[in-house]
């Protein structure tokens, strides 16, 4: 009996849309003795119940496609063709073509639902395995491999690869404390994301570990973005008491900021110290060069591959989350301060 692991059978199938199993086992195998009603039916239902990729992988596919799915939101962020390119050198490597797919739809919920569906219908018919990079669903419809890149749940039922996202921003923040800072300001991330719930852990741990009370005012909501690392960046250095130094939640977030400290006449980084996170190549290029954690991204996208590849050949390991070391990269951005600033 043809089963997935998330319990739906040919049986399951066949009672959902009324017919035989021997007529869903036909539609699968192309036979053209079904009425195309019929059998429109049936692959409306299989599409439903999530049961496409392993019916269709293992009765209608003789072998593999040497085919990587990667199934991301956007395709222009950096984030992403970092993590896109580190995939593509493993892949290579093991002679896999690599299949990206990326969706325009902007809502959690829509994203959730596009997700899912790429994965049943792509995976095992198209694809021998799918790496999804930051991934809206916990779990997904498939018998065959998938693995995600930066999940934004803590709890997912497939491998995932992260940074260590908390310990980079707790390096960070030591290394700003040590320069003399202590009206420090933090622009998060997209907060449904795990990532940037881990490194404004990362904040607080580190005011804490000081001895400093967590000042409210000194945090702003971003998304990774560059408009509100603008917009968060603005309100933060306009207070009457503006911090010393930011603490942006991602490289483009940081860009933000020095595109506000450039619109206010404050200078980087007698002014102002900042440090940003992800280590992108935009941030090297800023004058004067952005202070950032490296969180390896193309790393964390071979890594991916290996383990996504691992599966596919039948051998997965025991672990299940996979966690690529992060590493403070002190450029010119920052400054000590006296008392006296």
């Amino acid at each position: 009996m043809h089963e997935t692991h998330t319990g739906v059978t040919i049986r399951d199938v066949a009672r959902a849309a009324g017919v035989s199993v021997s007529t869903v086992s036909r539609v699968l195998n192309g036979k053209d003795d079904v009425a195309p009603e019929t059998a429109a039916a049936v692959r409306r239902v299989i599409e439903e119940l999530g049961y496409a990729s392993s019916l269709a992988a293992r009765s209608l596919r003789s072998r593999a496609t040497h085919v990587i799915g990667v199934i991301v939101q956007d395709m222009w962020h950096p984030f992403i063709s970092m993590v896109i390119k580190g995939i593509n050198q493993v892949a290579a490597a093991h002679d896999y073509d690599l299949l990206a797919y990326a969706s325009a739809r902007r809502t959690a919920e829509t994203l959730a639902q596009w997700e899912q569906r790429q994965v049943a219908q792509l995976n095992g018919a198209v694809t021998d395995g799918i790496i999804v990079v930051t991934p809206r669903s916990a779990t997904y419809r498939t018998a065959f491999p998938v693995v995600a890149v930066d999940p934004n749940q803590a709890d997912t039922e497939f491998p995932a690869v992260i940074s260590t996202n908390r310990q980079g921003v707790l390096e960070a923040m030591r290394y700003l404390l040590a320069l003399g800072h202590r009206r420090i300001g933090f622009i998060t991330g997209r907060m449904n994301l795990q990532s940037a719930v881990r490194r404004f852990d990362g904040y607080r741990s580190a005011l804490a570990e000081a001895g400093i009370p967590l000042d409210p005012a000194l945090i702003v909501e971003g998304d990774y973005t560059r408009e509100n690392g603008f917009a968060g960046a603005l309100r933060l250095l306009t207070q009457p008491r503006p911090p010393t130094a930011i603490m942006a939640s991602s490289d483009d977030t940081a860009l933000g900021v020095y595109d506000a400290a450039a619109e206010i006449g404050r200078r980087i980084p007698d002014d102002l110290s900042v440090i940003g996170f992800d280590n992108t190549p935009a941030g090297a290029l800023l004058n004067p060069p952005l202070t950032t954690v490296d969180q390896f991204i193309e790393k964390m996208g071979a890594l991916a591959a290996e383990v996504l590849l691992q599966h596919i050949q039948g051998l997965p390991g025991e672990t299940r989350i996979h966690k690529v070391p992060t590493r403070l990269v002190v450029r010119q951005s920052c400054r000590a301060i006296t008392s006296g600033d």
